[in-house]
């Protein structure tokens, strides 16, 4: 289980390592255009419960942190997803990108 840290105040995100791989792509696309955009989840270290939801922006220092030494193999149509749902909307949500805890 890797993790998203965003901005140096806040809990890291956890998220499985081939998600964050995909979500690493995207960012990077999306942030080198300097397009900010929303992202939402659901936590899965229970806490906080609910939804969670963070403005990316250029200006916000982020770390991408794998539990895995060698990188997850990307999957060119997972990727034209998310970035296609990330332009439609203005906002990437990972409610079904994250695996459940355990």
């Amino acid at each position: 289980m890797g993790s998203l840290k965003y901005d140096h105040t806040a809990d890291p995100i956890l998220i499985e390592d081939v998600t964050l791989a995909h979500l690493k792509v995207v960012i990077a696309t999306k942030l080198r255009r300097q397009e900010s955009f929303m992202m939402t989840w659901h936590p899965i270290d229970g806490s906080p419960s609910g939804r969670m939801t963070a403005w990316i922006h250029p200006a916000v220092p982020l770390v991408f942190a794998f539990d895995e030494s060698d990188s997850p193999p990307i999957d060119s149509h997972r990727l034209e997803d998310m970035i296609h749902a990330t332009n439609a909307s203005g906002e990437l949500v990972l409610d079904h990108l994250v695996a459940p805890a355990g």
